[in-house]
């Protein structure tokens, strides 16, 4: 009796351990974000840093992009044609947002996956788009204090304005650099956002989907779709983060070919005429 006693203990033990090992483990995202979604919004976590292993837990299986592909979004890529913009002696991805904005927060999500499958994020904060614009609080990230590094690409990230509403406007958080203002004139005269300047390969200017598929849900809801190919979510997210890796795959040679090599990047629309 004694035995199947300690037996049945072992085995509680071992189901416990095999729990937290699917929840925590890096790739996953079990209660890893914020989760206390209510009718006053985010703001509560506004600047709190993302725990690593829910960025990690982002970057979704081969087969879910190659399943998705571009999924459903609307706001494809523009041909820029200009010399190649670099930093550090690399191709740079020149990002220019604000925390207020919602399209931005959208646009977030897809960034943050395709620049992860070349490289590595740190710093990253949680961020809610503003409280009284359309798509109200639409859970995001920031990049004011994230620091980005890859042996392929650099990445140039400017938030212009935070997301708290200040006399009729957004107090200014970034300031753009004159030849950074030079690129979003050239490019994008009506000084839109998001706006993303692939190397002056292409430019992308707007979000590629609606923020309105996140309303409703928290961090870890969203997280949760993205492994689900055909969620709206998925097809949303994975299919803009597709777009966006095939594009960085056309402006650093293809590297790396474990990435570029994939068929959600040869099969993105217009990869092969550019490549």
């Amino acid at each position: 009796m004694e035995k199947k006693i300690i037996m049945l203990a072992v085995l509680a033990i071992i189901a416990v351990a095999a729990v937290a090992i699917f929840l925590f483990a890096p790739g996953s995202t079990g209660a890893l974000g914020p989760s206390n979604y209510n009718a006053t919004g985010f703001t509560s976590y506004d600047n709190m840093r993302v725990n690593q292993s829910f960025i990690n837990g982002l970057n979704v299986s081969n087969n879910v992009s190659n399943y998705v592909v571009q999924g459903s979004i609307a706001n494809y890529p523009q041909m820029a044609n200009g010399s190649m913009l670099t930093y550090n002696e690399k191709p740079e991805i020149l990002y220019i947002g604000a925390e207020y904005c919602p399209y931005c927060a959208a646009e977030r999500w897809a960034m943050i996956i395709a620049l992860s499958r070349f490289g590595k994020f740190t710093g990253i904060e949680y961020m809610t788009s503003s409280a009284t614009d359309a798509y109200a609080n639409t859970p995001t990230f920031t990049f004011v204090n994230a620091t980005y590094s890859s042996p392929y690409i650099s990445f140039v990230p400017v938030e212009i304005e935070t997301n708290k509403e200040a006399n009729g406007g957004y107090p200014a958080l970034q300031n753009m650099t004159q030849s950074e203002s030079i690129i979003a004139n050239k490019y994008d005269p009506g000084q839109g956002i998001p706006f993303i300047d692939m190397a002056n390969y292409s430019i992308i200017d707007g979000s590629q989907y609606l923020p309105n598929i996140l309303q409703g849900m928290d961090w870890d809801q969203i997280a949760a779709q993205l492994k689900n190919p055909n969620s709206t979510v998925a097809k949303a997210i994975i299919g803009s983060a597709d777009v966006l890796t095939a594009e960085i795959c056309k402006i650093d040679n293809n590297k790396p070919a474990g990435v570029c090599g994939q068929s959600y990047v040869l099969k993105i629309d217009g990869y092969e005429s550019f490549k």
